[in-house]
């Protein structure tokens, strides 16, 4: 089996430092390939500025020339403990909506926060994200020390305030680590002029956190679609959680039948008997027929149910009105259907209370909200089965808002 990744998603205010921070870890660590180095050396002397490992992350001319990070970048990078996938997530307001996409991979966060500028409207609606997405292991780099001498004093009253605020979002930082990203302080080796902090690296810090082992825990094959091959039917789709083997049973949800596990397709691996998350094969069944939408499962415990409660993060500029008709998409499973209760809705960024029973939800709020559906689905909370615990909202065919299952 492939080495597994840990999926680390960085956030942080607009010019806090999250790409000279990424750019940073990878040189620092080796990872950065020759090619990679001089391309950077080569814009930034076309720029007229000096060297800033942050066009490690900002690969396009657009981003280089309007000095921001538009799309979420997924990047590879190596310690010697293993690999991770590091997602760079926007930090300006108009791109906060793609957050959602982003971190809803992660299994772990850096929270960026500069210290001279202290916590931010974007602080405080990344806090709330990252509480809404489950995320429970978090460290928190107060960036740019060097702008302040290297403080400690200045360190610790920034720390006071960010537990307080981080508290007030459910979130309990794993560590708050001071940092110079730009001047390699405490990023990837432990900083002479930060003698005084006593804690981990940004790097040690990463090394540290736990791995989901989704792969651990029973089969979850959502069916992407069905084909006939020399008379045969394929049930194909990506094994979601644990592993399939040849003659395994599994319910097929939401119908709660079961079908067992004639034979595992895959292309050019002609006798496989049995395969592992993340691998994405053809399945040949008895016992009932299967079609796109269903859930393989090896255990009973997803939910079936019309009726689901959640967090979403509304993302278009239109608001909506309780009982406007959706479309809720959750794996490959798609039903009709509408808001029914916002339980409370609020904007993260602001220090107003939360409006209860709200009938309505506006760009970048956050809501919790019952959605009743035409049809059954069977779905499970993100913190158990990521795959089965997020999704979408459509309206007239757009992506209107993102959420989990809680």
């Amino acid at each position: 089996m492939e080495e597994r990744a840990l999926h680390i998603v960085i956030v942080g205010s607009v010019d806090h430092g999250k790409s000279t921070l990424i750019g940073r870890l990878f040189f620092d660590s080796g990872s950065l390939p020759p090619e990679k180095l001089a391309e950077i050396k080569r814009v930034c002397e076309e720029l007229g500025r000096p060297l800033e490992f942050a066009y490690v992350m900002d690969n396009l001319e657009e981003e280089r020339t309007r000095g921001i990070t538009i799309d979420i970048a997924h990047t590879f990078f190596t310690t010697p403990k293993r690999k991770y996938v590091i997602i760079d997530a926007p930090g300006h307001k108009e791109f906060l909506k793609n957050m959602i996409s982003g971190s809803s991979q992660a299994e772990a966060a850096i929270l960026l926060v500069e210290i001279t500028r202290g916590i931010q409207e974007q602080t405080l609606r990344h806090c709330y994200i990252l509480s809404l997405l489950g995320i429970k292991q978090v460290a928190v780099t107060v960036n740019k020390m060097d702008l302040v001498g290297y403080s400690e004093a200045a360190f610790l009253d920034l720390k006071k305030r960010i537990e307080e605020v981080t508290m007030k979002y459910g979130i309990t930082p794993s560590y708050i680590i001071p940092i110079s990203a730009m001047e390699g302080e405490n990023v990837a080796k432990a900083s002479e002029k930060l003698s005084w902090y006593k804690g981990p690296t940004v790097l040690e810090a990463l090394d540290n956190f736990e791995e989901m082992k989704i792969e651990e825990k029973g089969a979850r094959f959502p069916v992407q679609d069905t084909y006939e091959i020399s008379g045969q039917k394929i049930v194909a789709g990506r094994i979601e959680a644990g592993r399939l083997r040849e003659g395994q049973e599994l319910w097929v949800l939401p119908g709660k039948t079961k079908a067992k596990v004639a034979s595992i397709k895959k292309y050019l691996e002609p006798d496989l008997k049995e395969a592992q998350t993340g691998e994405c094969v053809g399945l040949i069944l008895e016992g009932v027929d299967v079609k796109r939408g269903d859930i393989l499962s090896e255990t009973l415990s997803p939910t079936i149910t019309r009726t689901v409660h959640a967090n979403i993060f509304w993302m278009i500029d239109k608001d909506y009105k309780l009982g406007i008709p959706l479309t809720f998409k959750c794996a490959t499973q798609e039903a009709r259907g509408k808001i029914e209760r916002i339980r409370r809705s609020f904007d993260p960024a602001s220090e107003k209370e939360a409006v209860t029973d709200a009938v309505s939800i506006s760009q970048a709020e956050v809501a919790e909200v019952d959605i009743t559906l035409s049809a059954e689905v069977a779905i499970e909370r993100f913190s158990d089965i990521p795959e089965l615990g997020r999704f979408v909202l459509e309206h007239d065919g757009r992506p209107v808002a993102g959420g989990i299952i809680i």
